[in-house]
């Protein structure tokens, strides 16, 4: 809950306190961006006191202090956790999974049970995808396994899947996704890019440099495009550089872009009111990108008054038609990672993202 002085801070100013009324304090004082974090037990706060949930349910604080340290290289991070020097190391990297699944002192574990989806999203402003025969042909030459394989590796964490709303949900299905789980659409991405009166524009990619988990799609992207005949401008940056570019509605030669890749949270994705691809609002409303697509915001409105868990599926399958067939965004795959602690700490929460510390006991 924001404080009344705060919340009339001026768009253009920035917000110099971080003040909350849950289960933890932060500690300005203590605060060294990019370094540590600093939070301490509420003492005033009062929990629910139905059992913790996610994030839901009781939030009992059971340790004085939380410190989030920032360990840029992982390497560091795995030899602290596995000398005590810290408790708790959030995302491990895949490859180093099995050194510390091997450590009797440590739990390995995935937190967040449907982990993530990775998405392309184009803009729709400009050419070349503001033609939607090319977005289908650029549609078509996704190869979701080439994706996955790139940026993950192992099987064992990752899942082909052509589910708008993910894989493992009630609104799950994967009718219309059949060239992104097998693979196999190229052939008809040449012959609907030839037929799509593409002129050589080339297709400029965002590929950020600093983000592991985002650097791999941008680069397979590429290939599979060039594969299908476009011509691609693979453009190198910090993700903080992406962020800021991805916001620009200017052309691609002006500072714009026309293609970038991102990772959601799957609960965020799971139906059509939270998902933000999801959403046909334009220039003025849309999310980056900016479709324009009426049909998919009489769908979403459609999906939001019914009160039928049948109907509301039934809905949810024509709005993946519609997303595939306008081609609002390309999903790419889902994948899992795993959180590591060491076994003094007790209580450890599932959670949909970001790890939560109430709950958590540390016995030693």
């Amino acid at each position: 809950m924001m404080p009344k002085r705060l919340a009339e801070t001026p768009p253009g100013q920035q917000i110099k306190e971080q003040i909350g009324s849950g289960p933890f304090k932060f500690v300005q004082a203590e605060f060294r961006p990019g370094v540590k974090a600093v939070y301490e037990k509420n003492k005033e706060y009062a929990p629910r006191k139905e059992p913790a949930s996610w994030t839901a349910g009781g939030k009992v604080v059971k340790v004085d202090r939380v410190e989030w340290i920032t360990m840029p290289d992982a390497q560091t991070a795995v030899n602290a956790l596995q000398s005590g020097d810290i408790d708790f190391m959030e995302s491990p990297p895949l490859d180093l999974l099995p050194v510390l699944a091997a450590n009797k002192e440590l739990t390995v574990e995935t937190l967040n049970k449907l982990g993530a989806q990775t998405v392309g999203r184009m803009n729709f402003l400009y050419p070349p995808f503001d033609n939607v025969k090319v977005r289908r042909a650029a549609f078509l030459a996704m190869n979701q396994k080439d994706v996955l394989d790139a940026m993950i590796g192992d099987p064992k964490y990752y899942r082909i899947c052509g589910a708008v709303f993910v894989c493992g949900t009630p609104l799950a299905t994967e009718g219309g996704a059949d060239s992104l789980v097998r693979g196999n659409g190229m052939a008809e991405a040449k012959r609907m890019l030839a037929d799509s009166g593409y002129d050589g524009t080339p297709v400029v990619i965002m590929a950020p440099t600093d983000v592991v988990m985002l650097k791999a799609q941008p680069i397979v992207a590429a290939q599979l495009l060039r594969a299908a005949g476009f011509k691609v401008d693979v453009q190198a940056a910090d993700w903080q550089t992406v962020v800021t570019r991805r916001a620009s509605q200017k052309p691609p030669k002006e500072g714009g872009w026309n293609i970038f890749f991102t990772n959601f949270i799957s609960v965020d994705l799971a139906n059509p009111i939270g998902n933000p691809l999801i959403n046909g609002k334009g220039k003025h409303g849309g999310w980056f990108g900016w479709p324009d697509n009426p049909t998919i915001e009489a769908l979403r409105d459609a999906f939001a008054r019914s009160s039928s868990p049948e109907e509301q599926k039934k809905i949810a399958a024509e709005i993946q038609h519609e997303v595939f067939d306008y081609v609002l965004y390309i999903p790419l795959g889902q994948y899992r990672g795993a959180t590591a602690w060491r076994k003094s700490l007790s209580g450890v929460l599932d959670g949909p993202a970001t790890p939560v510390f109430w709950n958590i006991d540390k016995s030693q």
